[in-house]
Parts: structure tokens; sequence; C-alpha cells
């Protein structure tokens, strides 16, 4: 990640685990709803039985695009990672599908989030979690150590996601899974636009087309890779804040129409499972 992009990533997160544990919204790019939720982005990702299991201030916290424990092939005793944990809500999650023989790691690299996570941990009650301070793209792991690897709208924000995914396989034990949430575009849109939609969808532009998500799993080395759009924006969800950017949204609808959705993002590292 460039320096300049890791430090607006950890000012924007630090900022929101801040306002999380005060009981505010975490909300990152787009505005708070009138019902307090970031529509459409971060909104109804959790239901109510996964609410349940964890604290208010994690549930605050997240600012993903998707929810990869819903999602993921969890079993009992595999150790999950989880890149840019954030306040800790799927670690937590993972953590309790895994159950007591298994482990959860939380890899973050911002200060604020990580002490929100094991703050939420430590009232959680969960004991098989680990929260580790680190970057995705030098992953504070061994080689061959985990079974599944998830992430909520984090690798969009990386300023190399080759990296990303190298150390991903690099982590995973031959027959692990690569689950992960994440924006991707869908076919070609002008730059402008792409940066300025971006934005409104996750903080820093960064989303990468879904045929080029595809060529850089490959060249790390994964296999049985899928991507499953589990939420696609129209034009009319960011019509306030591309307005707010001086944007003509009208003008714009026909090319941004559908181009952009969060995606289940799945791949396998070749080997024994």
């Amino acid at each position: 990640m460039s320096t300049d992009i890791k430090d607006i990533v950890k000012e924007k997160y630090g900022q929101a685990a801040l306002r999380a544990q005060t009981g505010g919204s975490s909300c990152c790019g787009s505005a708070p709803s009138s019902r307090g939720e970031c529509d459409p982005i971060t909104s109804n990702l959790y239901d109510s039985t996964q609410a349940g299991e964890i604290p208010d201030a994690a549930l605050r916290a997240s600012l993903g695009c998707g929810n990869p424990t819903a999602l993921a092939q969890l079993n009992p005793g595999e150790t999950v990672l989880d890149l840019g944990s954030g306040g800790g809500i799927d670690v937590l999650l993972s953590a309790r599908r895994v159950g007591p023989t298994g482990k959860a790691y939380g890899l973050d690299m911002t200060d604020e989030m990580l002490a929100l996570a094991r703050e939420n941990q430590q009232k959680s009650g969960v004991q098989n979690v680990e929260f580790l301070k680190g970057e995705i793209e030098h992953i504070p792991l061994p080689d061959n150590t985990v079974d599944v690897i998830i992430s909520n709208c984090v690798i969009n924000l990386s300023a190399d996601k080759d990296r990303v995914m190298q150390e991903a396989f690099r982590v995973l034990k031959p027959g692990g899974r690569f689950a992960v949430s994440d924006v991707v575009v869908r076919g070609d849109v002008p730059q402008q636009i792409r940066r300025s939609v971006e934005l409104w969808v996750g903080c820093v532009a960064g989303a990468l087309r879904d045929e080029d998500y595809v060529a850089k799993l490959t060249a790390a080395g994964f296999e049985s890779i899928e991507i499953e759009p589990t939420r696609v924006y129209n034009v009319q969800d960011a019509r306030q804040f591309l307005q707010g950017e001086g944007i003509d949204v009208d003008a714009i609808a026909p090319q941004v129409e559908g181009k952009f959705a969060s995606a289940f993002i799945r791949a396998r590292k070749p080997g024994a499972a």
C-alpha cells in the first residue's frame, strides 16, 4: 500500500473506530440515512441472529460491503484469517463458527480499530481469537498456516493488490480457501466518474474490474475462481453524494448503471483439501 493511500485509510478508519466506540455511526463515504445506516453499502449485511452474537460497537464499526461469514464455508477446527478486520465483527462471528478447536485471526493496521476489536472480543467472551497489527500486503503469519481467508471490502483499498493476493496464497494451507467480499467494477466506466463513484462506495478509490480480479488471483496461483455479485449499486443510490461532487447524475446514469457491485469472490489454493 503506498504511503499516501495508507495514511488516508488509517485516518478514515481510525476516525470510524472512535465514532463507533462513542455510539456514533462509522459511515464511510456515503452519508447516514435517516435510520442511521450507511445505505446502500453497509446496511442490512448481518441478520438479527448474527447481530445478537456480537457487541453493538462491533456492528457499528463495520465498514464492509458484504457478509463473508455468511457466504464462506467455515468448519469446526479450522483457522480463519480476516484481512482488514476493523472492529472485529467478522472475526468474532468466524470464531464461533470454527468453535473452540479452531482459531480466528484478525489483521488490521489501525491502532484505534485494533483497540476496539480487542474490547469487543472481551465483551463477547470469545477466546479463540487473536488480533494482529500489520498490513495485508505483509501478513505476519508463517507459510501454510490458514485454512480460510476472509475479508470485507478491504482489498479494494490496497495500492498493491498483486502483493495482497500473493501473501494470501502464501499463508493459506494447500487446499485452503480465499472467500472475500469486495467491490468490483463490471465493464468500462469513464475515469472521472469511476473515481467519484468509488469514493462513495469505499472511502478510497481502487476497485478492480472483475476480470482483473480473476487475472490477479490466477497470477498468484489460485484456481477455481468465482465472482458472485451480491449487491449491485444503481446510480440513484449515489445521487446525493455525486451531486455533492458536482456531477450531473442524470447525464452519467447510462454509463454507471449496474457497473459497480459488491461481490463474493472465491478461490482455492491447489493441493490437498
